[in-house]
């Protein structure tokens, strides 16, 4: 099942201190489908974290404009945690959204902005921007 947005930011708001957030972060990896093995390939490793990240990238186009579809891992509890957020935030958008779509605004909102190590912080970043060229490639690609 997809994870809703509008509840972790809920959750989020109802947890106290930041071991529950955490806590539920870690929660949030362990729902992520399943990557298959096959998936844990060296092109769809994400270069610039610190923990090893995956992402896998499907494009359906049979509605036209490219429409991104994410899959991801990572070896990391909270790093998957990280991954599940910003893939249910990203997944499933058009690529246009994808390229202008900020995932720092839900970050900061739920305060995570401020709670994560530098390392993590261009971790994610690496994400996105990971993202956003998968995007762009795909916007390319229909033009």
């Amino acid at each position: 099942m997809p994870l809703d947005i509008d509840e972790v930011v809920e959750t989020f708001a109802m947890l106290d201190e930041w071991d529950d957030r955490y806590r539920y972060l870690i929660d949030l990896g362990r729902e992520l489908e399943p990557l298959p093995e096959a998936a844990h390939s060296e092109e769809n490793r994400v270069l610039g974290c610190a923990s090893r990240v995956w992402i896998e990238t499907a494009v359906d186009r049979s509605g036209g404009e490219p429409v991104l579809r994410f899959r991801g891992d990572s070896d990391a509890h909270i790093v998957r945690g990280l991954v599940a957020l910003t893939l249910a935030f990203y997944s499933g958008r058009p690529a246009k959204d994808i390229t202008e779509a900020d995932v720092f605004a839900l970050f900061k909102t739920l305060g995570l902005a401020e709670h994560l190590t530098p390392q993590r912080s261009n971790g994610v970043r690496s994400m996105i921007e990971r993202i956003r060229r998968d995007a762009r490639e795909a916007l390319a690609v229909q033009a």
